[in-house]
């Protein structure tokens, strides 16, 4: 078990928007406080139609982080993923409505940005991704990718203000077993640490993570300098980066000379999920149309033949009611008779009493 946990994050920015005038888009923040400690990360869109995604990084590295510290334990403990998904998405909207009407910007999509998050409490750690950029995991084992980069072929990724972003966002909710730190990185970090084609992820990364092992001054200094020199001055069109870690205190770190620094290419096909998807429909309908036979229903009409009207059926239920109608008539035929006895009996009886007085 961790003995402590030291968290810190750099942003900086990239030779291609230093070169065109224009400001860093990327955004981070960490911070430990009610008992959490919450790394996060974003990078807000390029292109001329994000004009304030550099406002939309910077509030949502923010508010995820403050939400996550003030509720982790509501939101961990709820067991909708789709739920704690929506609520935070929900929560940056809010958020962001508020930049619209400050800055008077028409569209939401202006702020659009990605967003990685790491979150720890006690031993329950919760991480959250959406769009492209890299979480990594350091144990005494190695180094692994925990969320990969959500990039189509065309290389397009999603942002927080999509329509439905809540259903791109990843969540993942796990404990720090075996854990010996964290790092998150932009993709103005991750195309130069990360092989996607192999699922590699070059030793540096734990290199870079280990250097918080001196405290969080140290280590964001050392990242910071590492980020500058080899990787955004690595290329004049090098894009805005940012690295954030979450290092833990007494655990063992993996040993340098163990981690791998290549792996072959993953072999891969045509098919996509889309064909998957498609290929499973009509084997759905088919079972939808057992499991409500099974169970003694219909199958509505729009998943088969209109059936013909059961004519059989009217009979039987005339029948039933001139039985539940005859039968109350056969009661009062039995009733008068009995009626009609007993009055005679009574007769009988007053006649017999009254001869009786006489005598």
């Amino acid at each position: 078990m961790y003995t402590g946990i030291t968290v810190g994050a750099v942003t900086t920015i990239g030779n291609k928007h230093v070169n065109r005038g224009t400001p860093c888009e990327d955004a981070s923040y960490a911070v430990a406080k009610n008992g959490v400690s919450v790394v996060c990360i974003a990078d807000g869109a390029g292109g001329k139609q994000y004009t304030d995604a550099r406002f939309g990084s910077d509030c949502a590295v923010h508010v995820i982080t403050d939400t996550l510290c003030e509720h982790f334990d509501a939101l961990y403990s709820e067991n909708r993923e789709a739920a704690v998904r929506g609520y935070l998405m929900a929560k940056l909207r809010v958020a962001f409505a508020g930049i619209m009407e400050e800055r008077t910007i028409d569209v939401i999509d202006r702020l659009s940005c990605t967003l990685l998050f790491v979150a720890v409490k006690d031993r329950r750690m919760m991480i959250g991704h959406i769009g492209d950029g890299l979480i990594v995991r350091i144990s005494p084992s190695g180094v692994s990718p925990i969320s990969m980069p959500q990039n189509d072929k065309d290389g397009k990724t999603y942002f927080v203000t999509a329509a439905h972003a809540d259903n791109y966002m990843r969540l993942l909710k796990t404990t720090v077993d075996d854990v010996h730190a964290i790092a998150l990185m932009t993709d103005g970090v991750q195309d130069s640490v990360y092989n996607e084609e192999a699922g590699l992820v070059k030793p540096v990364v734990a290199k870079m993570a280990e250097t918080f092992k001196d405290g969080r001054e140290e280590g964001e200094k050392s990242i910071l300098d590492t980020v500058k020199q080899y990787i955004v001055g690595s290329s004049n069109a090098s894009d805005d980066a940012s690295f954030g870690v979450m290092y833990f205190e007494g655990t063992k770190a993996p040993q340098p000379d163990t981690l791998e620094t290549s792996a072959a290419k993953f072999a891969s096909s045509a098919e996509t999920f889309k064909d998957l998807s498609l290929a499973i429909k009509p084997e759905l309908i088919n079972a939808h149309e057992i499991i409500v036979k099974c169970a003694g229903g219909e199958v509505p009409e729009t998943e088969q033949a209109p059936a013909e009207p059961a004519k059989a059926e009217e009979p039987q239920t005339s029948e039933a009611n001139t039985e539940i109608t005859k039968e109350p008539s056969k009661l009062s035929k039995l009733s008068i008779i009995v009626l009609v006895i007993g009055i005679i009996l009574c007769v009988v009886g007053a006649i017999e009493l009254v001869i009786s007085l006489k005598g």
